[in-house]
């Protein structure tokens, strides 16, 4: 149900591929809520999803942009203020990709040149995306980003990979670069801990299927799926929320705060 949460708002969403994207989740919620955004991905991503079906249905335009090129982001940021007629008051950083886990290299057998196009690409992008636009001043008094992240940045999961590394030092980026932010502007950053989610990206982990299977009977709640990540930024997105920043707000059923389930438990009794 919509309540105008996000009415005469503007933003900008990042990654969203096709119907299983979160970011194609948020960008729905996000209009029925009144707010007005353009959309962005890589130019090969926009080539290989559906996006121009999402952006009719939010009558937003599509903005290609290479989110590790600097350049790209300033093209982004002038023609989404110019197509939205002001300032940016949201962003939602939906953005991650290993060559590494791709390939199947696990984490003791990295490659280092994929590894760093991991963290330039998942982590290091939300630095530039956020430095280009306190730059160019294009945030408005009292914005909010999002960027999305998983529970490996604080736990071993094995065939996350390198992965692991890039959401911890995306968190990092989050609390360091909002303290920067919310003194200047009062803009608020957080990540969203999101479960395991049947996403294009997601399924292509190695043992996805039998994670997503423990997960849900780990949490009390079963798994947060991508519906209701999106309706989480949204009340990130909105004044509900304006004192709420630099944390990692975990969207995953109870996962994280439980020891064990006793669903689980009766798997191992003899």
């Amino acid at each position: 149900m919509a309540n105008d949460l996000l009415r005469g708002k503007r933003g900008i969403i990042f990654g969203a591929l096709d119907e299983k994207s979160i970011a194609w989740k948020v960008a729905l919620r996000c209009h029925e809520e009144g707010a007005a955004f353009t959309l962005t991905n890589a130019p090969v991503a926009l080539r290989l999803g559906t996006i121009n079906k999402l952006a009719s249905e939010c009558k937003a335009q599509v903005i290609p942009a290479d989110v590790t090129a600097v350049p790209d982001l300033e093209n982004l940021f002038t023609k989404s203020t110019e197509a939205l007629g002001g300032k940016i008051d949201f962003i939602l950083h939906s953005v991650g990709m290993s060559p590494n886990v791709r390939k199947g290299r696990g984490y003791t057998d990295l490659d280092y040149d994929f590894y760093h196009k991991t963290l330039d690409i998942s982590a290091l992008s939300l630095h530039k995306v956020l430095q280009t636009a306190q730059r160019m001043d294009v945030l408005s008094e009292g914005g909010s980003v999002v960027a999305l992240t998983y529970i490996a940045a604080q736990r071993v999961f094995p065939d996350y990979g390198d992965m692991a590394d890039a959401k911890a030092i995306l968190e990092s980026i989050t609390r360091s670069y909002g303290y920067h932010l919310g003194k200047a502007k009062k803009i608020r950053i957080n990540t969203v801990s999101q479960s395991p989610t049947k996403t294009t990206a997601g399924s292509g982990v190695k043992g996805f299927d039998s994670f997503y299977n423990y997960a849900d009977a780990m949490s009390p709640l079963g798994n947060a799926d991508a519906a209701s990540c999106a309706d989480y930024c949204v009340s990130l997105f909105s004044d509900l929320t304006r004192m709420v920043t630099m944390q990692n707000l975990f969207n995953d059923g109870g996962f994280s705060y439980t020891g064990v389930s006793r669903e689980v438990m009766e798997k191992f009794s003899s």
